[in-house]
């Protein structure tokens, strides 16, 4: 088995070496996905789906990573990056780059894979969505919620219809029928009901199954073909619906470790014609078992115990099983490697069929359990006592006990030997043989009938289309052939001496060609399609030298069956070949054709045209018996019971055609009624039919004034919407204008308290002002008095000071007129020298004379200490003017004195 990491690759290779899946377990590929950041962990794939060729998948995981995986080449990219889980994938859209996927936000989006643009986004849900169907043409999509179920039309993304419920009942699934036009709804009450997609019309309701059998369905599964649905739920048992009866028909007991059934889906096969016979069960145990509902026999399983499966999708080819583990990772199955051993042919086997009374059927005899063992592995089954058996509600014959029995005691196995043995039947015995197989009624009295008649108008000019050089086989021919013109033309051309044979030797059409004639006049596709698969089984390369070549089947299938080889083989070799075609299956016929072209598949290679054929009957054989019971794809096919008539006597012929003449009679007089009687009946349905058209015409005039009050409604309501618009605008002016004045009010509340806080600021800052003024006066009142007080003490001061200025003045004058007398002195005494003594007395007598004064002065100035303290800047005044004055009077009478002792000293050195 062979493992992939994405990791953080965007694109890349799946696997790196041709993958050989062992029959053990099927696996191609195991495919995980890994970050490699700092703390790597791993991302869990959730959702996975398949495209409509089956060879492309895509996968969601929990981040939202999106890639798809293209199996047949080889590589996976990385489409989309959604940030968030999906919930459900789609990959079969009508555009084939285009997918649909379900996020955990509850929307639906549309991507491309090619461009990985967003096509488109739709919304509606109101919770999860779990499932998405989409319709065969890919038209339309249904997406499943608990609540609701919704209708898209996917070609605009626009919700058509949407279904809603009561909370009481839950939706379980909503899907498309393969291949039809029909909606089934499951409910939660195990209620099913059928719909038409366009008008939505409740087409059926299924009826409840039995009381003890009833379930709760949870999963459901639909064949291709859509006439089968299988229901399952929490419980072992399956049921299986026929929706044409429209009735339970089938209930399959799975083993008893099942206990409950989580998915279901049918196994596709090329060759069943879309009524699928392998159904896949996922059990609670994460083990998917894949049984045949036919002969509940269990064929093949995936998954185990230690690796279990959370989810399962199977190709529509049935080539790929895609399943999501429970550890988040995807495995790829090969479906062929897990059937190999079933498409061995199987052991003989001994079948019990039994045949069921006709009255209403019980769920008990309903009831079939699943083998417990494999087909490929019979020695488990051996041990098993579950017996198997197989329904059958109308059965009128049993063709297996029969099939060897022929009249006239020939029997069919020893013809089948003799044939094989030489190649062909005895010429002699060859038409009573071919009548012994296809046990011809031999009815005389319809062909005696049928040669009356005469030609047939449709036949006059038979031998323009086909030209025969025998007249007498032309008459026969334009005698005999009836409907079928080129098929039975060279049974007219074998035995064209026996009329009645040759008649009811085309009694080959009823089993040998059934279901040519569905698609009439054109050709049987279904018949074509077998034998193109069949085909592609058997050479694939010749199959692909067609389809590059655009040679359909229609060209080197359809010629050949249409003429049943009688353009390309001789008499000889066609005989040979009906005689190993009538003595075996229907489905022989087809393999001629698929053996006839690998016969020629040398010249068909080397050219684009279908010129020369061989035909051996041993290629013939090897064919049909190398073809797997799968392969051979023709189970639908199957001999229709044989036509047998009461053989009558003339004399009972004769009394019938007598009676018949009566009744011929009555009936002709019962027409001529009939006729009057229809003619009354057309002149009544002339007269209704006026009357319809007179009421078409009222009707018309009615929907034509419909539809002026639909468009004055419609002009109406878009006056309305408009009016609405405009009141929508004008409320929303009004609300801008209420906007701009509830600011401008804030503005002007703001500028207001502004004005406010400013006015009591200045109310508080002027009661503050005059609080304080008050305050100031009364200091000023205070102070008035002092200075009231300072005043009058000044006036005393004043006072003083008059005094001390009258006695400085005094003591100035007396100083003036002591200096006087001392520079009159000084002068005196530089004339004089001699009576300078004296004078120094007397001076000093008055210094003396004068010192009392100025200590009366200091006594005085003693005497008023309230104004010393205000003149003590006065008085430092003048005790500094008076000590200058004091000073420079003393440096004068230096100099005087030194100047008058110079001029002392002069005459006598003058003298001298």
């Amino acid at each position: 088995m062979q493992s992939t990491d994405l990791g953080n690759k965007e694109s890349g290779k799946i696997w790196h070496r041709k993958p050989s899946p062992a029959t053990r377990d099927g696996i191609i590929v195991n495919i995980i996905h890994n970050t490699s950041d700092y703390h790597p962990k791993v991302l869990r794939f959730l959702n996975v789906a398949f495209d409509g060729t089956g060879d492309c998948l895509i996968a969601g995981d929990h981040q939202g990573n999106i890639y798809v995986f293209d199996l047949y080449g080889n590589r996976f990219n990385l489409v989309q990056r959604t940030a968030q889980a999906c919930t459900a994938l789609a990959f079969n859209l009508r555009r084939k780059s285009e997918f649909l996927v379900a996020l955990a936000d509850y929307s639906i989006k549309c991507f491309d894979t090619v461009t990985k643009e967003l096509v488109s986004w739709m919304r509606g849900h109101e919770s999860s969505v779990f499932s998405i169907s989409v319709h065969a043409s890919g038209k339309y999509a249904i997406t499943t919620s608990s609540d609701t179920a919704q209708l898209w039309d996917l070609d605009t993304f626009q919700r058509k219809r949407k279904l809603n419920i009561r909370q009481s009942v839950g939706i379980q699934k909503v899907f498309f029928l393969p291949l039809s036009n029909t909606i089934l709804s499951c409910f939660k009450d195990n209620s099913i009901f059928a719909w038409e997609c366009d008008t939505l019309f409740c087409k059926y309701q299924l009826p409840a199954p039995p009381e003890s059998s009833s379930i709760l369905y949870k999963v459901f599964a639909v064949t291709r073909d859509g006439r089968i649905l299988a229901a399952g739920g929490k419980s072992n048992h399956l049921h299986l619906w026929c929706l044409e009866a429209r009735q339970l028909f089938r209930i399959i007991q799975m083993p008893t470790k099942v206990r409950a059934i989580r998915h279901l889906e049918f196994l596709p096969d090329s060759f069943d014609a879309g009524s699928n016979q392998v159904l896949g069960v996922l059990s609670q145990d994460g083990i998917m078992r894949f049984i045949n509902i036919q002969t509940c026999k269990l064929l093949f399983e995936i998954g185990s115990l230690d690796e279990g499966i959370s989810s399962s999708v199977i190709s529509p080819h049935g080539r790929y099983i895609a399943s999501i583990m429970e550890n988040g990772s995807l495995n790829i199955y090969s479906v062929q490697a897990l059937t190999q051993e079933i498409n061995k042919p199987p052991l003989p086997l001994v079948k019990v069929i039994e045949d069921l009374p006709k009255n209403k059927l019980s769920s008990s005899d309903l009831k079939m359990k699943v083998t417990s063992g494999r087909v490929q592995q019979p020695a488990k089954s051996r041990g098993s006592k579950i017996q198997t058996r197989i329904l059958k509600q109308d059965l009128t014959g049993d063709f297996e006990s029969k099939k060897n029995e022929l009249p006239d005691g020939l029997s069919k196995k020893r013809l089948q030997i003799l044939l094989k043995g030489y190649g062909e039947y005895p010429t002699k015995y060859r038409m009573f043989i071919w009548r012994s197989l296809l046990q011809l009624p031999e009815n005389h009295t319809a062909f005696s009938s049928l040669i009356d008649k005469g030609t047939h108008v449709t036949f006059l000019n038979l031998q323009k289309k086909y030209p025969i050089k025998s007249r007498k086989l032309l008459r026969v021919l334009q005698r005999y052939v009836l409907h079928v013109k080129c098929l039975v033309s060279f049974f007219f051309n074998s035995f064209q001496n026996s009329g009645l044979i040759t008649l009811e030797l085309p009694r080959m059409i009823i089993n040998w060609c059934q279901h040519w004639f569905e698609y009439f006049p054109n050709p049987p596709i279904n018949i074509l399609s077998m034998i193109e698969n069949v085909l592609a089984f058997h050479d694939k390369e010749l199959l692909q030298h067609f389809i590059d070549h655009d040679i359909t089947s229609q060209l080197y299938a359809w010629p050949l069956l249409e003429t049943v080889f009688s353009e390309v083989l001789t008499r000889e070799e066609w005989l040979k070949l009906f005689d190993n075609i009538f003595s075996n299956h229907p489905s022989f016929l087809l393999m001629t054709v698929v053996a006839y072209n690998i016969c020629s598949r040398v010249p068909l290679l080397n050219c684009n045209l279908k010129d020369d054929f061989e035909v051996t009957i041993l290629v013939l054989n090897r064919s049909s018996s190398d073809s797997p019971a799968s392969a051979s794809g023709l189970s639908s096919l199957c001999f229709h019971n044989n036509i047998t008539y009461l053989r009558q006597t003339v004399e009972d012929m004769q009394a019938e055609v007598d009676q018949q003449r009566v009744e011929d009679e009555a009936w002709y007089q019962k027409q001529e009624l009939l006729r009057k009687a229809e003619e009354t009946r057309r002149e009544m349905l002339l007269q209704e039919e006026e009357k319809i058209i007179q009421q078409r015409q009222r009707l018309a005039a009615v929907k034509r004034e419909l539809k002026v009050k639909e468009m004055h409604l419609q002009d109406a309501a878009r006056r309305r919407f408009l009016k609405l618009q405009q009141d929508q605008q004008e409320m929303e002016l009004r609300r801008l204008d209420d906007e701009i004045g509830r600011k401008n009010l804030t503005e002007n509340q703001a500028a207001v308290a502004k004005e406010m806080r400013a006015d009591a600021d200045a109310y508080r800052r002027k009661v503050d002002l005059e609080e304080h003024m008050f305050h100031k006066l009364i200091e000023a009142g205070e102070t008035q008095s002092q200075k009231t007080q300072k005043w009058k003490e000044a006036e005393g001061k004043e006072f003083c000071l008059r005094s001390a200025k009258k006695a400085s003045a005094l003591s100035d004058a007396s100083r003036k007129w002591f200096l006087k007398q001392e520079i009159n002195a000084a002068v005196e005494h530089a004339e004089n020298p001699c009576h300078e003594e004296e004078p120094r007395f007397q001076n000093e007598q008055e210094d003396s004379s004068c010192l009392p004064r100025t200590s009366h002065l200091n006594d005085s100035s003693e005497m008023h200490p309230s104004t010393q303290i205000s003149l003590n800047r006065r008085a430092v005044e003048w005790d500094t003017t008076e000590q200058n004055l004091i000073q420079k009077v003393r440096n004068l009478r230096q100099r005087l004195t030194a100047q008058a002792r110079h001029r002392c000293q002069t005459p006598h050195l003058l003298a001298a």
